[in-house]
């Protein structure tokens, strides 16, 4: 059996939980409201503050279906109850990011500047200080959309192995190579 589809949801006090006829789940919190539509095999039921997910056979499609929805309504309840952030930061001399009604302005050495409109489910703020790589900063309250969001940004300027310049997640590692070797003798 499914390890991760069989763990129970705690859902917080204030995180309220229904199930339509047409099997669409809805989850309302303090930041928001998530809805999504669950395979008809899949049933979801709630007991007080716990939530399970049950699966009616042991087929594999249905094994599979199990913990996928396990763990999609478990970010949908942790989304609307605390949301979720993603910092990236922009490595490289003359790299600039500033922000103006949603749209993402940034400078990344092309020709022309590059302007990406983030969708309105998703705050989006840059800082510039002197001395440190500029940031930008996201916040949503669906973790699916905040990462695609992150990796349409980072694939703007991806991250070249030898300087290490581009777009990055704040403390990610990098795996660096080393340049052309010295003239030999």
């Amino acid at each position: 059996m499914s390890r991760i589809g069989k763990k129970p949801i705690t859902l917080p006090a204030n995180v309220t939980i229904s199930v339509s006829d047409d099997n669409v789940l809805t989850v309302k919190g303090p930041k928001g409201t998530l809805t999504r539509g669950i395979d008809r095999d899949i049933k979801v039921e709630i007991d007080g503050s716990e939530l399970t997910v049950v699966r009616p056979t042991e087929q594999k499609r249905h094994k599979a279906l199990h913990g996928l929805y396990r763990s999609l309504i478990s970010n949908m309840v942790t989304g609307v109850s605390e949301g979720y952030k993603a910092q990236l930061e922009v490595v490289g001399v003359g790299y600039k990011a500033s922000v103006n009604n949603n749209i993402l302005e940034m400078s990344l050495g092309y020709s022309h500047g590059i302007f990406f409109a983030v969708p309105s489910e998703v705050k989006v703020s840059a800082t510039m200080e002197k001395g440190q790589n500029p940031k930008v900063f996201l916040e949503c309250i669906d973790k699916e959309l905040l990462g695609q969001i992150a990796a349409k940004i980072r694939s703007f300027r991806k991250v070249e192995p030898y300087k290490g310049k581009g777009i990055r997640f704040v403390g990610e590692q990098i795996r660096r190579k080393a340049g052309k070797a010295a003239a030999k003798k």
